[in-house]
């Protein structure tokens, strides 16, 4: 047993109090009566079980697996993350399911060494901090610094340039202000809706030599709104080397100068810095003054957006930690500093007050970052595991409800993503419980404890490649949680034929958050309208099941943000003082007996229904609505000379395959007594409804991002609200304002879902991702060859709606 861990408690050895034998007694006689008199299957004894489920939980017990898994910092790849492996799949096992790991071999990145310095025209120094305040030793402690994983090596000497949040229409306003970036080190803060991999990018098709990135953080919250958001610039999901193939020990994998390995990493180096640090760069700033909306947003203070006469030296070698054969003098382990915080503040108070403003005339500085690559030990690839643990269904063994969480973090992790590890325990024991009391699922159940997210999705996605065959035949649902607790509010996403099973099952399980009695179904309208977003971009480990896979996924979660994300503060010490004190986000009060997990309690009730119920709860009726109102939004901004006719054809076909399949249900719902032609009958129901989500899966995928499968993405279900505004004429509420739409389709502003990325940053449409691709490239072609490029993506997303229809009706054409 790995001694900084304590011994998982499965929740079954510790002495009975005599109440809770007496109880546990009375249930078991309760369950042996309805065995008795209701056959297997029979709604009231599930209701039973789900109601025993929901009175199985404490606080306490969530709380220890959380301290447990927190004790240390635990990157993918390294040798601490090796006993929070040993921690999650010994606590299956105590349990009794049958558990096993899964390892790959992937390529990872780390740091080893780099140094940021501002050097002045009078020869002054000064060495900026790159770690968080308030962090007495870094390696003592087990933590990683600040980097960019995946980051390339590079040495840049240039002008610095502010560029906000690194969007397109950032740089359109600085075109506007006569700034150009080429040549340039730009600086970023955090927000606007691009992930880091996408502001690099953008930043190095502007010129830019390279990116420094900073979080404002939250003044607010003490010296925890100072942290350093790590990440990875990373562009896609899954191990760079085997693209589309698990990375078996033993299988095939690219070279790192393939092409198609080096289209993944930004061709510049990038860097996250302390808020404090980047506020010095910005102090020096001069050239055109920062927009007011610029000035007046975040916490930075700023005044000019550069370049004038301030210089960067950006000199940075590192590499991609994880390959034996170096690339050149390149080995790709991300390099970061060791610097010391005890004189963290002494920089700041003693040097920056006392030195003169700079002059316009005579002074420069050149702001200076060093790397070394690593040395022998970090060109190897690195070993990440999956652990997975299965409950056998009794009655439908070869259909998979899987529910997921990621474990690795960049430090502690005890918001992202550990308090949705230990949430996943916590419904893996008291599914064992019922397991106990004489249950067993209709349906298996997989859990799943991913490795390497933080990288990239990197464990999910190669379970998912070589397990293609396998899901795309059995797999019912996929259920994902990655942060169980960040704050007040819950918060769902999901594709559209799971909607309504999230409100019935939100209706089940108290909000301890309200005042007074209340669901999270009561709460969650009252904040936003039940709003369940749509599954958005790469950012957890739906990605894969839903785009690649195209499996029903759900992805659920309490609070929106936190300060800490990412940085050194995310700690079992953090949540206990700041996210959820008493716990009571992860539980939930349950008819006032016992406090109930809150997050399991609706994680695990969609788990149970996907399992047990005879047909299965996706209703593609809300599918169907929502891709008419995708289409009637297309309508509004497509030029008139293209025609929308496929697409609509093809709904009008999907609709009446929804409408079948739920009459069917139906009536399938209402027989009374179970024989083998009825079971036959929902198994081939069942079947359907399984599949059809498959069918906007297309084998060529999007263009430019061609692992990314999935056609078709539906609206927020606010969107009856925004369509009113479409009528009124006055703005379009579909996309973010850009200037390329405007051009042909329109001012355009969004807050849409998406299934699949695009891969056209300008084009700010995120619906129907290969059309809105098109729609943005066509600015570049003539007006034929942009039409004809329009309308063959329109034919592509209809032919996928198509196949959906078509296997939602299980009939060949």
């Amino acid at each position: 047993m790995p001694p900084n861990l304590t011994k998982p408690n499965s929740g079954f050895t510790s002495k009975p109090s005599p109440l809770c034998t007496f109880v546990s007694l009375i249930i078991l006689l309760i369950i042996g009566f309805y065995t008795l008199h209701y056959p297997p299957g029979n709604p009231k004894k599930v209701l039973l079980f789900q109601q025993i489920f929901l009175s199985s939980a404490s606080n306490s017990t969530i709380a220890s697996y959380l301290r447990s898994l927190t004790s240390h910092p635990h990157l993918a790849g390294t040798k601490p993350s090796l006993e929070t492996i040993h921690y999650v799949k010994t606590h299956f096992q105590n349990l009794g399911l049958e558990t096993h790991t899964v390892p790959f071999q992937t390529l990872l990145s780390y740091p080893v060494h780099a140094s940021v310095s501002m050097h002045f025209g009078n020869s002054t120094v000064l060495n900026l901090p790159l770690n968080e305040m308030g962090i007495p030793s870094y390696p003592s402690s087990g933590l990683i610094q600040p980097y960019h994983a995946f980051s390339p090596s590079g040495t840049v000497h240039g002008k610095v340039v502010f560029a906000n949040h690194g969007r397109e229409d950032d740089y359109r306003t600085l075109g506007l202000m006569g700034v150009n970036v080429n040549g340039c080190i730009v600086i970023t803060r955090k927000g606007g809706g691009l992930s880091r991999g996408a502001v690099v990018k953008i930043a190095e098709k502007k010129g830019a030599l390279g990116v420094l990135m900073y979080a404002e953080g939250d003044v607010s919250k003490g010296s925890f709104g100072s942290g350093v958001e790590r990440g990875t610039v990373m562009e896609g999901v899954g191990d760079p080397l085997t693209p589309g193939w698990g990375a078996d020990e033993d299988g095939e994998r690219l070279k790192l100068e393939d092409k198609k390995v080096l289209e993944r990493f930004p061709g510049i180096p990038s860097l996250p810095l302390p808020f404090e640090s980047a506020q010095l760069i910005l102090d020096s700033l001069e050239g055109p003054l920062a927009p007011q909306e610029w000035r007046d947003s975040g916490r930075s203070n700023l005044s000019h957006v550069g370049s004038g006469l301030v210089m960067v030296n950006f000199t940075y070698q590192v590499g991609l930690a994880g390959w034996e054969n170096a690339w050149g003098d390149i080995n790709f382990t991300l390099s970061m500093p060791d610097l010391g915080l005890t004189h963290y503040w002494n920089w700041f108070d003693l040097f920056w007050p006392k030195r003169t403003p700079l002059s316009t005339a005579t002074d420069t500085f050149l702001l200076c970052l060093h790397g070394t690559h690593g040395g022998d030990g970090e060109k190897k690839l690195a070993t990440i595991y999956n652990v997975v643990a299965v409950i056998r269904g009794l009655e439908e063994p070869d259909r998979y409800v899987l529910m997921g969480n990621h474990r690795d973090a960049w430090t502690y992790g005890a918001v992202d993503p550990n308090s949705g590890t230990a949430t996943l325990l916590d419904i893996a024991r008291r599914y064992a419980l019922l397991m106990r009391k004489g249950w067993n699922p209709r349906r298996t159940i997989i859990f799943c404890s991913w490795d390497a997210e933080e990288f990239g999705m990197i464990g999910s996605t190669e379970w998912v490649e070589q397990n293609l065959v396998n899901l795309g035949a059995k797999a019912v649902a996929y259920l994902n949680v990655d942060c169980a607790v960040q704050g007040p509010g819950f918060f769902a996403g999901a594709t559209p034929q799971l909607d309504n099973l999230i409100f019935e099952v939100t209706k089940k399980v108290q909000d301890q958050d309200s005042e007074v009695v209340a669901t999270i179904y009561e709460k969650w309208k009252t904040m936003n309208g039940n709003n369940i977003q749509r599954l958005s971009g790469v950012d957890s480990d739906f990605a894969p099941f839903l785009q690649h896979a195209g499996v029903p996924s759900v992805d659920i979660y309490y609070g929106r943000d936190f300060p800490v994300y990412h940085t050194a503060f995310d700690s079992f010490n953090w949540m206990i003082n700041n996210a959820d004190p008493f716990f009571w986000r992860h539980v939930a009060d349950n008819t006032a007996l016992l406090f109930d997990m809150l997050v399991a309690g609706v994680w695990g009730l969609l788990g149970l229904h996907l399992a047990d119920d005879p047909v299965l709860p996706l209703d593609y009726l809300s599918y169907a609505k929502q891709l008419r109102e995708y289409k009637d939004a297309f309508s509004r901004v497509l030029d008139g000379n293209i025609s929308l006719t496929p697409l609509a054809a093809s709904i009008q076909e999907f609709t009446s395959a929804a409408k079948q399949a739920s009459e069917e249900t139906k009536k399938l719902m209402e027989q009374e007594f179970a024989n083998d032609l009825l079971s036959l009958k929902i198994r081939a129901l069942n079947d359907r409804l399984m599949l059809a989500e498959r069918g906007f899966l297309d084998t060529d995928g999007i263009k430019g991002r061609e692992w990314f499968k999935h056609l078709v993405s539906v609206l927020f279900s606010k969107i009856a609200v925004r369509t009113e505004v479409l009528h009124t004429g006055s703005r379009i509420f579909l996309a973010i304002s850009t200037e390329d739409l405007t051009y042909r389709y329109g001012n355009m502003i969004c807050f849409l879902g998406i299934y699949g990325p695009r891969s056209n940053y300008e084009s700010g449409l995120e619906f129907f991702p290969g059309i809105s691709d098109a729609m943005a490239e066509s600015k570049n072609m003539s007006q034929k060859d942009g039409h004809a490029a329009i309308k063959h993506e329109i034919w592509r997303v209809a032919r996928a709606i198509q196949r959906a229809a078509a296997a939602l009706k299980g009939e060949l054409v």
